[in-house]
């Protein structure tokens, strides 16, 4: 498995074929889940390098679907990465790990495996971060020119929902990030 080549050519294709319009979903979003996932892997102990790699990977091509369609964009992913993967030395089995990862990030989420469990709350670890603020505007801006949400009033009916019904599934998640979200959930009420 050549991660660092799997990464340098999934940053490429986002640089070239994503769509501008990607406020939240861009390559930033893709880079801050990676890290995300990995610092929580360290803090839920996982330390065996194939694990960490597939993680890794997975969090890296996770949203690589946006690239062809907003809707569904998760088995187009999977897609992608069944035919990227191989050439990077990634067999049937890991790409099978890393589609899981990948699918179980889709909402609303289904982790079954402790690394799915891990990559859904590092993509949504912004709801407990100071910077959610910021990244919550980008993502408003992202659905409003899909006209997903119509104006701001809206759009905090959306997330006072969503940040209602979201749970961690780490206990590290939990820990780090469960106080700070229910403090956001306050301002939205």
């Amino acid at each position: 498995m050549n991660v660092q080549e799997a990464e340098i050519y999934i940053v490429d294709q986002f640089r070239r074929k994503l769509p501008d319009t990607l406020y939240y979903h861009g390559l930033h979003h893709t880079l801050d889940v990676t890290n995300a996932a990995l610092h929580l892997a360290n803090l839920e102990g996982i330390t065996d390098p194939e694990s960490l790699d597939l993680l890794r990977t997975a969090a890296l091509y996770h949203d690589t679907g946006f690239m062809e369609t907003y809707h569904g964009h998760e088995e187009v992913g999977c897609r992608i990465a069944r035919k990227a993967l191989p050439r990077f030395g990634y067999n049937a089995d890991q790409i099978d790990i890393i589609c899981g990862m990948i699918m179980a990030t889709q909402i609303p989420q289904s982790p079954k495996t402790h690394l799915e469990k891990i990559i859904c709350d590092a993509d949504l670890d912004y709801l407990g971060r100071a910077d959610f603020e910021q990244i919550a505007e980008s993502l408003y801006r992202e659905l409003k020119v899909r006209d997903m949400v119509t104006d701001v009033d809206s759009w905090n009916a959306v997330q006072k929902t969503f940040i209602s019904c979201h749970s961690y599934w780490t206990e590290s998640a939990r820990r780090l990030r469960e106080i700070p979200k229910q403090e956001r959930l306050k301002t939205l009420l």
